[in-house]
């Protein structure tokens, strides 16, 4: 298929929620190198929080990211909390009234997500932060859209580009955050939030995959 139902993307949040619970420790010991280690904490209670919260509702896939979104904002704490809640509610946002979501259309939205977040803060590629994840993913997307590729082949695709980015960040000196604190000696760990950002853009992709 080369679009799935906005309506029935409930099954996608839930994957995404799964990924990040059974991350949890992962995440931990990743921040816990070169950051406070509560990150894959804070990550696990805001996903859990939303899985509590609306496992009995009906919603759709962007309803589901504005309302998860917001948990992440309002709810966690942490720098993270912000970043994310920025990034998913607008994605939301950019498709919110959309029936069917494409290649372009979900490109569209991580897009958007992108550029909120770089509204509230000034990272790019490069600075070891989850940008370093999400801006490829974005690219190899759009590239995939243009290209007129299937939707499985294009998120097959960003699922590589995401993995590829969050491996990146091994070799780069934090320029954000705490551990921007310990310079030099913050190169050889993965960014734990490009990290994270990995493991929610891969659950994303297979919950799209198992829709279509």
């Amino acid at each position: 298929m080369s679009a799935f139902k906005n309506a029935e993307g409930k099954s996608i949040l839930l994957k995404m929620v799964k990924g990040i619970q059974e991350n949890k420790a992962y995440l931990g010991e990743v921040d816990g190198l070169i950051g406070d280690g509560d990150h894959g904490m804070n990550m696990n209670k805001g996903f859990s929080v939303f899985e509590e919260r609306f496992k009995d509702e009906e919603f759709s896939f962007t309803e589901g990211l504005d309302e998860l979104g917001m948990i992440l904002l309002n709810e966690i704490g942490g720098s993270m909390g912000p970043i994310y809640g920025t990034i998913l509610m607008d994605m939301a946002e950019a498709g919110e009234d959309l029936e069917e979501i494409t290649v372009a259309d979900l490109a569209a939205m991580l897009e958007a997500g992108l550029k909120g977040l770089c509204g509230i803060v000034d990272a790019r590629v490069g600075d070891k932060t989850l940008v370093d994840t999400l801006s490829p993913s974005v690219d190899v997307l759009k590239a995939a859209a243009e290209a007129g590729k299937d939707y499985k082949e294009a998120l097959e695709e960003m699922k590589a580009a995401a993995a590829a980015g969050r491996d990146s960040t091994k070799d780069m000196v934090a320029k954000f955050g705490r551990s921007s604190r310990l310079g030099e000696r913050s190169r050889g760990v993965l960014d734990a939030g490009a990290t994270s950002c990995c493991i929610i853009l891969t659950s994303m992709a297979d919950g799209i995959i198992e829709l279509l």
